[in-house]
């Protein structure tokens, strides 16, 4: 349920362009950020099942980050340098949206997560084709939304009041993520310029986010919080 690419009304960016790796940058910081927040939330989970799960989630994301620090390794560039300028936004997002519960966290991964790859994805429709395939790779589903999907919607299913509050935290979840992303746009030259050549116009960055408001909503609705 990702963002519809780009590709084919933008131009190919060139391999050498610097925001790739500033591109690289941001993921990797997404990934590591995401490991050490899936093993505290871990703590949440009522059952050995739910820790398990997600355990495996943050394994996953350890092996993103691995993919992403070879990627900028190859271009020479290293990785603790590159994601500095994006600890702030990254650790502010997550600051402002910390779960409580086991069911919010749940969310968070499913929902939250999903925006950014949308985001993401938005811009790999435009990139050359082995650097797409990083991105992609890294924004890949290992196979746990199903898990998630089904706490949530077996939650929300039994109570109201969960899910009009699950409803509720959802929408947050995005209107952090954009606020967000749009200062790390702001801030970083070489990634708002990727962004501006992968959707073509700043019309289209608006269009883009109006995508990924869409796709929160069909997220949104597979978690039965619609």
């Amino acid at each position: 349920m990702g963002a519809n690419s780009s590709a084919s009304v933008t131009p190919q960016i060139a391999p050498d362009q610097p925001g790739i790796s500033d591109l690289f940058a941001v993921l990797a910081y997404g990934e590591i950020s995401a490991f050490y927040r899936l093993v505290e939330e871990a703590q949440l989970s009522p059952s050995l099942r739910g820790k398990v799960a997600v355990a495996k989630m943050a394994a996953s994301e350890m092996n993103h980050f691995t993919t992403l620090e070879r990627a900028l390794s190859e271009r020479d560039v290293d990785v603790f340098d590159a994601m500095a300028p994006y600890v702030r936004a990254l650790d502010a997002y997550h600051a402002s949206t910390n779960p409580s519960t086991w069911l919010e966290s749940m969310v968070k991964f499913y929902v939250g997560d999903g925006i950014a790859a949308d985001f993401y994805r938005e811009i790999a429709g435009a990139l050359p084709p082995e650097i797409a395939d990083v991105v992609r790779d890294v924004l890949a589903e290992t196979g746990h939304s199903e898990f998630v999907v089904d706490e949530v919607r077996s939650a929300v299913a039994a109570n109201r009041q969960e899910k009009d509050r699950l409803t509720l935290w959802g929408r947050r979840l995005l209107g952090e993520a954009i606020t967000q992303a749009q200062f790390v746009m702001a801030q970083r030259e070489e990634l708002a310029d990727l962004l501006i050549t992968a959707t073509g116009t700043l019309n289209g960055i608006v269009a883009l986010f109006d995508r990924m408001q869409e796709s929160h909503s069909q997220r949104m609705q597979v978690l039965g919080l619609m």
